[in-house]
């Protein structure tokens, strides 16, 4: 494993990116808005990354970013990196299917075990299964085999989160710390002299696992809700935990719906705040919580690039969020051949691109921070 310097995601892909609101960050493309009536989406869905009508509006992307790079040639084939064989894996089947194009997907995850790839053929696409990042070198080559280069009539689809930024398995878990940090920090801060930072962490980290995932719908924003109405004491832990067991909770809106009949009993500050992530909730705003998002923010980017050069390569991937060197040097040989890049991220926008302060006072998104990229690579 080796540090390859400081470089940015922008280095690949430019602006061409979606975070979670589907508004592209080049302004050359269509904003969502001009997309929806094309796309059949109903006015005010923005759909998740594993639903077809997602598929839909970054099929529609990436025909448009061609024709702008080059104009009267089409794209016949699709090749996409991400890390999850769900999330990732539905993403790319919708793409293939939305586009109607052939596809062949690299899935990967760094894991203990011995190197392994498994190939699962689909109708008309495949999933290249790894457990190593550097496998991403063999999958360059079963592109070219399968006569799926990536020249001119190919997309690049790259996953940001836990792909091209903090490989998993290698170096995500300090997008986790980065994340909980700002919910801990969000928190704490409203909460004041009140809040309780051990049963801050023992509430997060109990209703942060996967068996609570369909009482908070896996949002961030609503966990980092529920944890501020815990430290605020209307609700406790134990009884709380116990309603959603016995089914009597069943979902982050009934919870919410709860707090707003009692929003009385709590602090004046703390009903300000409520409010406004209720009235988000009820426009079905899927990142209702606007002040953990702006802290998720500071301390992801706050993680990116920060450590000195010579730090050591352990170092950097237990203190850094870095880039996925294998990701990075693949992206750059098919932008070299033609090939369309384009990136897929499910960070919310809020937490993804400064806002008009931080902006004016230099702070970048995250696709355009420097940090350093690492990885290990094979000739190609």
């Amino acid at each position: 494993m080796k540090n390859y310097g400081r470089t940015s995601v922008s280095e690949f892909l430019d602006d061409r990116i979606v975070y979670r609101n589907l508004v592209p960050v080049d302004s050359q493309l269509p904003a969502l808005a001009q997309i929806r009536p094309l796309v059949g989406l109903p006015e005010g869905l923005v759909p998740r990354k594993s639903e077809i009508e997602y598929a839909r509006v970054i099929a529609h992307l990436l025909r448009e970013a061609r024709a702008l790079d080059r104009p009267g040639a089409s794209i016949e084939r699709l090749i996409y990196v991400g890390d999850t064989r769900l999330n990732d894996g539905n993403a790319f089947a919708n793409i293939c299917r939305a586009g109607g194009w052939p596809g062949l997907a690299f899935i990967g995850s760094e894991r203990d075990d011995p190197p392994q790839v498994e190939v699962v053929e689909q109708q008309g696409a495949a999933l290249y299964l790894a457990n190593r990042w550097s496998a991403l070198v063999e999958f360059d080559r079963f592109c070219r085999e399968k006569g799926h280069p990536p020249d001119e009539r190919a997309a690049g689809v790259i996953d940001l989160d836990k792909t091209a930024l903090g490989a998993r398995g290698r170096n995500d878990p300090v997008i986790d710390r980065a994340r909980v940090e700002a919910v801990r920090r969000t928190v704490g801060d409203l909460l004041g002299d009140g809040f309780d930072a051990g049963g801050f962490q023992v509430a997060y980290d109990r209703l942060n696992l996967t068996q609570f995932h369909p009482f908070t719908s896996d949002n961030q924003d609503y966990l980092a809700y529920i944890c501020l109405i815990l430290g605020s004491g209307l609700y406790a832990l134990e009884s709380l935990v116990a309603e959603i067991q016995s089914g009597r909770l069943a979902s982050f809106s009934q919870f919410i719906d709860g707090v707003d009949a009692r929003s009385r009993d709590l602090p004046a500050d703390l009903k300000e705040i409520h409010a406004g992530i209720y009235a988000c909730v009820q426009q079905g705003d899927p990142t209702p919580f606007k002040e953990f998002r702006y802290n998720e923010y500071l301390t992801t980017t706050a993680r990116m690039g920060h450590l000195d050069d010579r730090t050591s390569v352990p170092d950097l991937l237990a203190g850094e969020i870095v880039i996925t060197q294998e990701v990075r040097e693949m992206a750059l040989i098919c932008k070299e051949q033609g090939a369309l890049l384009f990136g897929l991220s499910d960070k919310p926008d809020e937490a993804s691109v400064p806002g008009a302060e931080l902006a004016a006072q230099g702070r970048l998104p995250i696709h355009r921070a420097e940090t350093h990229a690492v990885g290990t690579l094979a000739e190609v």
